[in-house]
């Protein structure tokens, strides 16, 4: 019986290009998507822009271009950028679309009861959007380590969110597993924050936040980054005055570690607010790393994933990315493992065994193979249950690598020199059968490969590709 699954990203802040960070939120959306549907399953997945703030706000002046036609501009980059992935999402918000902004103000009145005006007086960093605490000033000496740019002494009039009306429930939640938080590790980094998290700040004055949504009944204030952004998971569904029940809660939000934080705190604090579950699953990635150390423009050694599709292709992307950057963890990208990869991998392990066997099947004149659709590994099923797709893939690959090994074992060419053709066709029958259900698991990583390998060895008559499927060199 299907069911309804609903899958997150991340929306990223329109003031700069996609980045290797967002292409990883959408592969992993897109793989563990491409997964439920190969079960049945109904599935929607958003994706979206963050449009408002005064970082973009800035970049659009200095560009001397309007705000709203900047912001449309790099929203067309980011949708192109889904495309050229070959993502598959269904529902795209951005923040500056006026039904979001209505129903932004509607949550906003539905959390009344949990916001307050409030005097601050303390620090601020503009690259992070954020607040910051004492402690945090302290430890990093004044300074933003990601941005590298001195904190801003800020004394201002806010709305606050409450978010000490939610703590004791958002912690037994996580603890209970009822939102899961992945990896199992973050959970307790999490439950530490919470504990320290005070009230957050969730409007500015007009004054220093010009370019955002107007908070209700105050045209002093606008809504800071957390009740318009985070809302757009809802939002696209189109909560508040729609039922959402379909959908909501998301089976998985996908996030990266940076963000994991607003996402599990501040997050279930404005659900919680409005009377919505939580999410059953909070997925947090790593960072991919260039030769081990931070991608950062300051040091030129940011990986243009544009540039590695363009290189080898799209199919040569998705494999890396999916199967060599671990799941949870940080990562590391070089050009040199990334050809290792395609040439000794993808080419040697995949594209040589389509065009062997292929070959094998052509002189044998076999016909294309009638198959049930295979029954998943019951270990990649787990894996892949477990959002731990990185390990579902090496599974995956490694019943590639076993055709291989069942070919090498055969040797049909042998017996096709013997001349025994029942023997033959019996043992190439076997061999693509074998294929095709590791195929199957591959799928969701590859699916414009896959596609191609089922074309090749159903069609009626089974013939090589005219070109490998990974050309070398």
């Amino acid at each position: 019986m299907s069911k309804n699954v609903y899958l997150t990203t991340a929306i990223p802040y329109v003031n700069g290009a996609p980045h290797i960070g967002h292409a990883m939120d959408y592969l992993l959306a897109d793989t563990y998507a491409r997964y439920q549907k190969s079960l049945g399953n109904n599935v929607r997945f958003q994706a979206g822009t963050d449009e408002h703030g005064n970082k973009i706000f800035k970049k659009a002046k200095e560009l001397n271009v309007p705000v709203q036609e900047y912001v449309d501009t790099n929203a067309r980059k980011f949708q192109d950028f889904i495309k050229k992935l070959g993502v598959e999402n269904t529902d795209f918000i951005r923040t500056s679309d006026k039904e979001h902004v209505r129903r932004c103000q509607e949550i906003w009145r539905r959390l009344s009861a949990h916001i307050y005006k409030n005097s601050y007086e303390g620090w601020y960093c503009e690259g992070c959007e954020r607040f910051i605490t004492e402690k945090e000033v302290e430890e990093n000496g004044g300074i933003c380590p990601d941005h590298q740019k001195p904190y801003e002494k800020l004394e201002e009039e806010n709305y606050y969110l409450r978010i000490s009306d939610f703590k004791a429930e958002i912690a037994q939640k996580i603890e209970s597993g009822e939102m899961l938080v992945l990896p199992d590790f973050r959970k307790n980094e999490v439950l530490k924050l919470l504990e320290d998290t005070p009230d957050v700040s969730i409007s500015r004055p007009t004054e220093h936040l010009s370019w955002g949504v107007p908070v209700p009944d105050d045209p002093s204030q606008v809504m800071y980054v957390w009740v318009d952004a985070l809302a757009n998971y809802i939002t696209v569904l189109g909560y508040p005055e729609q039922d959402i029940s379909d959908f909501w809660p998301a089976e998985v939000q996908f996030v990266g570690k940076d963000i994991l934080r607003f996402h599990a705190i501040i997050w279930p604090a404005i659900l919680l607010g409005l009377g919505l579950p939580l999410p059953k699953v909070l997925h947090s990635h790593g960072h991919i790393l260039a030769n081990g150390a931070k991608m950062s423009k300051s040091i030129g050694n940011v990986v243009d994933p544009l540039e590695v599709v363009e290189r080898h292709g799209l199919t040569a992307f998705r494999y890396y990315f999916l199967r060599h950057c671990d799941t949870f963890l940080d990562s590391d990208f070089t050009w040199d493992d990334f050809e290792r990869a395609y040439a000794g991998e993808l080419a040697n392990d995949l594209g040589n065994l389509v065009q062997r066997l292929a070959t094998l099947c052509k002189k044998a004149d076999l016909s294309g193979i009638k198959f049930e659709t295979p029954k998943l590994d019951a270990e990649y099923k787990k894996l892949m249950d477990e959002f731990y797709s990185s390990r579902a893939f090496d599974v995956a690959w490694s019943k590639v690598q076993d055709v291989n090994k069942a070919i090498d074992g055969t040797k049909p060419w042998m017996i096709a020199k013997e001349g025994d053709q029942e023997k033959l066709e019996k043992v190439l029958k076997e061999l693509v059968e074998q294929l095709l259900a590791a195929n199957a698991l591959i799928a969701p990583f590859l699916p414009d490969t896959s596609a191609k390998i089922l074309s090749i060895f159903t069609a009626e008559k089974i013939l090589p590709p005219e070109v490998p499927l990974f050309p070398k060199g």
